[in-house]
C-alpha cells in the first residue's frame, strides 16, 4: 500500500515562507506523478500543483509565482515551496499520487495543516 507523509506545516504570519515535504514509500517513485492539494475549512479540496516523472509543473493559475513544486528522486520526496504567504493560504494541504496519464489523485497523505494569520 502506497504511503505518503507529509511534513513541514506551521502557524505563519502573512509573507512568511514554509516548505512543505511528502516522503512516498512502497511506489516507484521516479515515475511517479505527484501533487499537493489544499482544502480550506468548508470549501472543496482543490489543485495546487502538480510535477510529472520529467518534472515538467502545472500550477493553479492563481499561485503562480509564489508557489514551487519540486521532487528529489534520490529521497523518494517532493517539496512544495510557499513564499508571500497569505492568509487565504490557510487550510489543510495534502500531498497525492497521480495517474500519470489523467494526473488525477489516486492516493493520499493525511495531510499537513497551514496556518496563516494577518
Amino acid at each position: 500500500q502506497v504511503q505518503l507523509v507529509e511534513s513541514g506545516g506551521g502557524l505563519v504570519q502573512a509573507g512568511d515562507s514554509l516548505r512543505l515535504s511528502c516522503a512516498a514509500s512502497r511506489i516507484i517513485f521516479s515515475i511517479s506523478a505527484l501533487g499537493w492539494y489544499r482544502q480550506a475549512p468548508g470549501k472543496q479540496r482543490e489543485l495546487v500543483a502538480n510535477i510529472d516523472s520529467g518534472s515538467r509543473t502545472n500550477y493553479e493559475d492563481s499561485l503562480k509565482g509564489r508557489f514551487t513544486i519540486s521532487r528529489d528522486n534520490a529521497k523518494n520526496t517532493v517539496y512544495l515551496q510557499m513564499n508571500s504567504l497569505k492568509p487565504e493560504d490557510t487550510g489543510v494541504y495534502y500531498c497525492a499520487t497521480l495517474n500519470i496519464y489523467s494526473l488525477r489523485p489516486v492516493d493520499w497523505g493525511q495531510g499537513t495543516q497551514v496556518s496563516v494569520s494577518s
